[in-house]
């Protein structure tokens, strides 16, 4: 039996479990990206005990999946598999102009445009410091084409792509477009709502976003074809064991990008920035990768311009790789 194929039981418990108004309007409103259930709840005008009561249903019958990011708990449906062909289909003969499905669709409008006002806000909130940090560096068209050439290295797709330390969404802005599936993971829920926001809105729904610890990646190991840790490692007091964590979730022939700054002499950064370090040397890098049990490939940097009297940042990228043998 292939993945878009089922038996007889399968079938009608899926049937079972979508034959029911509530759910079936659930399961619509989830087939079109990933909700909370509180958002869920403002949707469909129920009370949060009745619209978990038809998720657990849902859950069960395998048509919809559930992870949690600290006491929240998000909600989506994925897009493959025979359950859900089989309610895609039903979804496809639907009705779209249906007065009940037609309301949730404006609701679920609403309920993401506040979700891209708050995102909007935070933005505005803390965009004085990322430009201050921006102005001392390579142009970020520059750096982001040097990322995106070493994240493909000749290939037209990956597989499966994870962003460690995903912040506000932009790195899978950028690499997810090329991506079969990816995951991004982030400590702050504040980050992971911005960039939820924006990843809504660029209309990459491959994506997950996942709440986790740097050193503990909530993420299967060995499953991951390409990984990024980008401007993560000068936060943190133990780089090494971050990249060491990253090394483990790689399939065999498994890639990792890190991107940070080189050396400098930026105090400032650590002071208003909460910046722990003051860049990488290239060997220290190479070292820290080695000890992960990885090759580097490459290793680049991007030096800033013109320093017009003002210390600046050069962006530095590695590359290695899993020396396992892996399919590409």
């Amino acid at each position: 039996m292939n993945e878009t194929s089922a038996s007889l039981r399968d079938a009608l418990a899926w049937l079972a479990a979508l034959g029911e108004e509530s759910r079936l309007r659930l399961y619509a409103l989830l087939a079109e990206g990933e909700l909370a259930v509180g958002e869920l709840v403002t949707i469909l005008g129920q009370s949060q005990p009745r619209v978990s009561r038809h998720l657990k249903l849902l859950l069960e019958a395998g048509l919809v999946e559930r992870r949690r990011e600290g006491a929240w708990a998000f909600f989506h449906a994925p897009e493959k598999g025979a359950a859900a062909t089989l309610a895609h289909a039903i979804l496809g003969r639907l009705d779209p102009s249906d007065p009940v499905f037609a309301a949730d669709r404006e609701r679920l409008a609403e309920t993401r445009a506040a979700r891209a006002a708050r995102a909007q806000k935070y933005f505005a909130d803390h965009a004085p410091v990322w430009d201050e940090t921006r102005r001392l560096h390579a142009p970020e068209a520059e750096v982001e084409a040097a990322i995106l050439a070493a994240a493909l290295d000749g290939a037209p797709k990956v597989r499966r792509l994870l962003d460690i330390g995903c912040g506000a969404g932009r790195m899978l802005e950028l690499l997810a477009p090329h991506a079969e599936s990816a995951i991004g993971i982030d400590l702050s829920a504040a980050m992971l709502g911005v960039a939820r926001a924006r990843l809504e809105l660029a209309g990459l729904r491959q994506v997950q976003l996942r709440q986790g610890d740097i050193y503990a990646l909530p993420v299967e190991r060995g499953s991951v074809d390409l990984a990024v840790v980008h401007q993560v490692l000068h936060y943190l007091d133990n780089p090494a064991r971050a990249l060491r964590e990253a090394a483990l979730t790689l399939a065999p022939g498994g890639r990792l990008i890190v991107v940070d700054f080189a050396p400098h002499q930026l105090e400032m950064l650590r002071e208003k920035h909460e910046h722990r370090r003051l860049g990488f040397t290239a060997r220290e890098v190479d070292d820290y990768l080695k000890q992960a049990g990885l090759k580097p490939c490459l290793h680049r940097d991007l030096a800033p311009g013109d320093a017009a009297g003002e210390q600046k940042l050069t962006v530095s990228l590695w590359l290695a790789r899993d020396k396992r043998a892996g399919a590409d």
